[in-house]
């Protein structure tokens, strides 16, 4: 069997859902106010910026948080099944995982937005801190961006 990278597996992924850009998402919203806007990054990075009125919920628990009876079950998400759940992620390959996940959980709109809150944040639309206060475009740069540790980095690449 080949081995496959995740930017292999996120772009496979990525074929099999709908992907959305990142300033489409406030029209779509207007279109269906009903609409959930799923923030799957983890709890350490929601807390860094975010996106007003949007949920957490980490992919890691995605699956049960999306069903009743779980110690993770999140009512919010459960219920936007037959709803326009656009998913979001740092830079769009969780959320094109997750997306799909949702489809094979019965959600009949999962859509992933593509470039994450990554490209949210480069098409200067508003982020917040915990408080709700709005963050610089420039200044939620760091906030977002994650880079990894040496020990993290392929040795070959070194």
């Amino acid at each position: 069997m080949t081995r496959k990278t995740y930017n292999q597996l996120a772009a496979e992924a990525a074929q099999r859902i709908t992907e959305i850009m990142p300033w489409d998402v406030p029209d779509i919203i207007a279109e269906h106010p009903d609409a959930l806007l799923l923030d799957i990054r983890e709890r350490d990075e929601f807390a860094r910026a975010r996106i007003a009125g949007s949920l957490n919920v980490p992919r890691g628990i995605l699956e049960s948080a999306a069903e009743w009876d779980y110690a993770e079950t999140e009512p919010g998400l459960v219920t936007a099944r037959d709803k326009p759940v656009l998913i979001i992620c740092r830079s769009g390959n969780r959320s094109a995982f997750a997306a799909e996940t949702l489809a094979e959980m019965g959600f009949t709109d999962a859509r992933s937005v593509k470039l994450g809150i990554k490209g949210w944040n480069d098409a200067d639309q508003e982020l917040i801190d915990t408080k709700g206060n709005e963050i610089d475009g420039d200044d939620a740069i760091e906030l977002i961006e994650i880079a990894p540790r040496p020990d993290q980095t392929d040795p070959a690449r070194r």
